[in-house]
């Protein structure tokens, strides 16, 4: 289980008289992630959403609170924790110039995964996302869905228990996006834990258990889509959005 608690996270910028002033992202943050769900954090862009989950992936560190994953923490167990994880976001950058199985070798070879597993493993991702017909292509060749298809297959060599999801899907087409959607799915089941990070809250509310919704670095509300939209008489997660921020959406 991943285990957020009270996390803070600041930092500095200038006000209109150029004088330093710290902001929070992210102001006290906790829920958790159990293996086999789907946990969505929601909210607009610049909610904290992008912070909190580098924090939670070992990337940045807080000001304050801890994150545990399977009682363990990134003080003492760093290497052991991202061997467990799997960050995938809009803006991952892949080698262009290597082909998708020398990307994935080079993912399993980084995280030591043993040569015969890491062969068989990358044979299935292959057949997995039907990518035979250019899997030995420059990832510089490949349309946005085989790419799209590329990134998440390096995000599967090495197993991990858990995937961090940062707006994957954001400028893909509805095709591309259901790749990812389904591959969610389809992990769900297998008992993996997933955070899944958005601003479209259509996606959510059809994949994710929970929902975590964030506006100016804090946690709104918190609940299965159904509660939320009970708790705020509304028929979808966007106006259930509105009616939780009221006038502040003006500021």
């Amino acid at each position: 289980m991943i285990e957020i608690k009270n996390i803070v996270k600041e930092f500095e910028k200038l006000d209109e008289n150029k004088k330093k002033i710290k902001i929070k992202a992210d102001n006290d943050i906790s829920f958790e992630v159990k293996e086999g769900e789907v946990v969505g954090l929601l909210g607009p862009n610049g909610a904290g959403k992008t912070t909190l989950l580098r924090i939670i992936a070992g990337i940045m560190k807080p000001n304050k609170g801890s994150i545990t994953i399977d009682d363990k923490n990134y003080k003492k167990n760093e290497l052991e924790i991202k061997k467990m994880i799997s960050f995938l976001s809009g803006n991952t950058k892949l080698y262009k110039e290597l082909s998708p199985m020398e990307l994935m070798q080079m993912c399993a070879d980084f995280y030591k995964v043993d040569k015969k597993e890491a062969s068989n493993r990358i044979d299935d991702i292959v057949k997995r996302f039907s990518m035979q017909k250019f899997k030995n292509q420059r990832i510089e060749t490949l349309s946005t869905g085989q790419t799209q298809r590329v990134g998440i297959a390096r995000c599967l060599v090495h197993n991990p228990k858990y995937y961090i999801f940062d707006e994957a899907t954001s400028g893909l087409d509805i095709i591309s996006s259901k790749v990812i959607l389904d591959f969610i799915k389809e992990e769900k089941k297998n008992g993996k834990g997933i955070i899944y990070s958005t601003h479209y809250m259509e996606e959510a509310e059809n994949i994710c258990d929970r929902v975590i919704l964030l506006n100016k670095g804090r946690v709104i509300a918190t609940g299965t889509p159904k509660q939320i939209l009970k708790e705020t008489n509304t028929d979808n997660l966007r106006d259930a959005f509105f009616a939780l921020i009221g006038d502040d959406k003006n500021e």
